[in-house]
């Protein structure tokens, strides 16, 4: 280091982040046979896009038959080989081996990510050709298997968009749709083919796409990449030649939304049918449909020591709390748990000891009225749980009363509470969060003593008569590993932060996706002694918490702060 002299500025390349490229290599020449088995298995988390070198593993038959893309099974390690001879010696001329190992998840032919707890077990079969001697395997199972670490090196979460096809307000409504995607291997074609098959299974009777049925890219396109300009052409095929101007901007803005984190970056997408441009769109794809990770909440609220609903900047920038404009503000009922709208003009409240929901305006002078909803459970943890807003402006909640639990939804926050069915819920409800979309629900539900997360799709209609019908289908667990859930909150279009404990450890506070696999980035800060969360799904609101602590914060790239000692019950709009 030099010791004097002046401090002079130089100009320096942005360091680039290199991506490791992993290389498959083909069977050695008189390999044995387990090297053939275990050269076959690191042949599969290589950077091969159709894999070609693992299929000269194979005998051509099998070579042909061998559908790599159906599944993706994911093990806690890599997959273990034990040979299990049918043939006796390896001098004979065929060898049966078994893959085992812990499996945590699959990944299904559309890309959709589901935990698995189960012990694998796979037969491998090989034999030796008679001419050439060398050992080939002839019988394996469909689809591709690999240790976690490897999934993570070679797959990344990525989120398709749709619409909200069963919501009745006037906007448009995005959906996200999470599914893995090989990172390495051409992900942005990928991602866009992905997008334009449509919504997977387990989304699609609530989401819609405005991509026309049978509408691929053209024949003969195998790339996309964007221009200098951020510009990225999708050629599509006759299918989409006659869509209307505004059926192609919804394409367009399904393509920017999805594409929205990818390298390189894409600003603006022109799509193409018929050997003309059928439309471009830059800049006013959030102007198409809405999704709550770009809605910025003006508020964080919580029930300060006074039990009134108070308020304060939800940038971060402030510390003093002020009452709520109306009688939830003032003072009217001594609140435990609150929900304000998603527009911010109402809120709900629940009272002290839990057996009364209140709907009131956030206006001044507003009364309060007569509860909405009561609740005959017996004891405080046998009644009306913190209630959530949907994106039309539902309320939702559920009544933990053991002689009659149920999970309810008002329309508007008034009338006749609705009785939700939830067919398949195995426990009672603990929790209630509804997503932005106003399509997917997240519960805490206990069984045994265990609290689980479950994400359910939230379909509505009509009975016989005009009657309304709203259900929660499809229930399915996000956490398998945590025995105790003890307090969760959407933070993104498909994410959650969760607050819980795996058997026999301690509370722990991580993200998890809604298809129950772990995203990538840091987790928060650690805290001890939280009861409740509150995050917004935009990503760049603070996390906020009740802990031992009162009501704290965490900066975004900082430490949790305090907030209010006496506070309890924080929420964002939602």
């Amino acid at each position: 280091m030099p010791d004097s002299g002046d401090l002079r500025g130089v100009e320096s390349t942005p360091r680039q982040d290199t991506q490791v490229r992993v290389f498959a290599m083909p069977p050695q020449e008189n390999a044995p046979s387990q090297e053939i088995v275990q050269g076959f298995l690191e042949a599969l988390t290589s950077d091969d896009p159709h894999y070609e070198t693992a299929r000269q593993y194979l005998t051509a038959d099998a070579a042909k038959t061998w559908e790599p893309e159906r599944a993706t099974t994911v093990l806690a390690q890599g997959p273990e080989i034990d040979v299990a001879r049918s043939g006796g010696r390896e001098d004979n001329n065929d060898l049966l081996f078994t893959l085992t190992g812990s499996e945590v998840g699959t990944v299904d032919e559309q890309g959709s990510y589901a935990p698995a707890d189960q012990k694998y077990h796979q037969s491998v079969h090989l034999v030796r050709d008679q001419k050439t001697q060398q050992w080939r395997i002839d019988g394996l199972p469909q689809g591709v298997v690999m240790g976690k670490s490897d999934f993570q090196r070679n797959y990344m979460s990525v989120d398709k968009y749709y619409f909200a096809s069963n919501t009745t307000g006037s906007q448009t409504v995005a959906v996200a749709d999470p599914v893995y995607v090989r990172e390495r291997v051409d992900a942005m074609t990928q991602m866009v083919r992905s997008l334009i098959n449509g919504p997977t299974t387990w989304l699609r009777p609530v989401a819609r796409s405005s991509f026309p049925t049978g509408t691929e890219l053209q024949k003969g396109v195998t790339s996309l990449t964007p221009d200098d300009q951020s510009k990225l052409t999708v050629p599509l095929n006759d299918k989409a030649a006659r869509v209307s101007p505004t059926v192609c901007d919804n394409m367009a803005a399904q393509i920017l939304f999805t594409l929205e984190n990818v390298t390189p970056a894409v600003d603006e997408v022109e799509l193409r049918a018929g050997g003309k441009q059928l439309c471009a769109l830059r800049d006013r794809a959030d102007a198409v449909a809405a999704r709550g990770s770009v809605q910025h909440p003006g508020y964080l609220y919580f029930v300060d020591g006074k039990h009134r609903l108070v308020r304060i900047s939800a940038d971060g920038s402030g510390t003093k709390p002020d009452p709520v404009p109306g009688a939830l503000g003032e003072g009217a009922k001594d609140l435990q748990a609150v929900a304000v709208s998603r527009d911010e003009y109402k809120a709900a409240g629940v009272g002290i000891g839990g057996k009364s929901l209140y709907v009131g305006s956030l206006t001044s002078g507003g009364s309060l009225g007569e509860p909405v909803l009561t609740s005959d459970g017996a004891t405080p943890a046998d009644r009306l749980t913190t209630p959530s807003w949907d994106a039309e402006g539902d309320l939702w909640v559920a009544d933990r009363n053991p002689r009659d639990p149920r999970l309810l939804v008002l329309e508007g926050g008034a009338g006749k509470p609705l009785k939700v069915d939830a067919p398949g819920l195995n426990g009672r409800i603990r929790d209630v969060r509804v997503a932005a979309d106003g399509v997917r629900i997240a519960l805490v539900v206990e069984k045994g003593g265990k609290q689980s997360l479950l994400i359910g799709r939230i379909e509505r209609g009509e009975k016989s008569g005009g009657h309304p019908h709203v259900s929660v289908q499809e229930l399915r667990a996000t956490t398998p590993e945590l025995e105790e859930v003890t307090t969760m909150s959407w933070a993104g279009d498909s994410r959650l932060v969760v607050v819980g404990r795996e058997k026999g450890g301690v509370q722990q506070m991580r993200y998890v996706q809604v298809d129950g696999s772990t995203p990538e980035g840091p987790t928060p800060t650690a805290l001890t002694g939280v009861k409740e969360i509150a995050a917004s799904e935009d990503d760049q609101v603070p996390l906020v918490a009740y802990s031992e602590d009162g009501i704290v914060r965490l900066p975004s790239g900082g430490q949790w702060q305090k907030v209010d000692a006496d506070g309890t019950a924080p929420v964002y709009p939602g």
